[in-house]
């Protein structure tokens, strides 16, 4: 595998290398996982998205396993033990943030029967595929990631400024951004189809 051509700004790091052949790209349908990339994502603003992989494990074992129907009930005691952890990102808006959009999370599954439903309506439930010969041209936000953005904030979420929702479509396969010399934007396409109305 190590000979395939990869996106570069995956590098050589084991973990990275992993999450690019292995998640990133992939259309995500559940729940948990959509959670999961949510706090996550609104972790990695400001930061690099290696160092939050490195930190991954720390969020289920200081968040409740990043189970939104848990994480909507922790107490300010709870996250303030969370925050003593190294093993998270140990900004105290962004720890308190993961309980208020678990909140809200689960108000929109509430709504919609799930939250993959509410998210994927907005591309008609079919991953968009680009055609990025170069990471230059790769955007940091889009129309659509504005819009997605705004309604988020309108429903209570924090952390999910457009940059930071275009990343969170990236990693959960909403759009498929692999280079198109990258071996998984072939694999990421077929997908696209093999899950689309799925």
């Amino acid at each position: 595998m190590s000979t395939m051509k990869r996106c570069g700004w995956c590098g050589t790091d084991p973990l990275y290398l992993a999450y690019h052949d292995q998640e990133w790209g992939v259309p995500v349908r559940h729940d948990p996982t959509l959670f999961e990339f949510l706090v996550l994502e609104g972790a990695q603003a400001g930061l690099s998205w290696i160092t939050v992989l490195r930190k991954r494990d720390g969020y289920h074992r200081t968040l409740a396993g990043l189970d939104p129907e848990k994480v909507a009930l922790l107490s300010d005691a709870q996250l303030e033990r969370a925050l003593l952890d190294p093993g998270i990102v140990r900004n105290r808006l962004k720890v308190f943030s993961a309980r208020k959009n678990a909140q809200a999370f689960l108000n929109i599954q509430a709504a919609a029967g799930s939250f993959s439903n509410y998210l994927w309506q907005y591309v008609d439930n079919v991953p968009i595929t680009n055609h990025w010969a170069s990471m230059a041209e790769v955007p940091g936000r889009t129309p659509l990631s504005d819009r997605i953005s705004k309604d988020l904030k309108n429903r209570g979420f924090s952390f999910v400024g457009s940059t930071i929702i275009y990343a969170y479509m990236q990693a959960i396969g909403m759009v498929n951004d692999h280079l198109t010399d990258c071996f998984r934007h072939a694999e990421c396409r077929r997908l696209a189809y093999e899950t689309g109305g799925a």
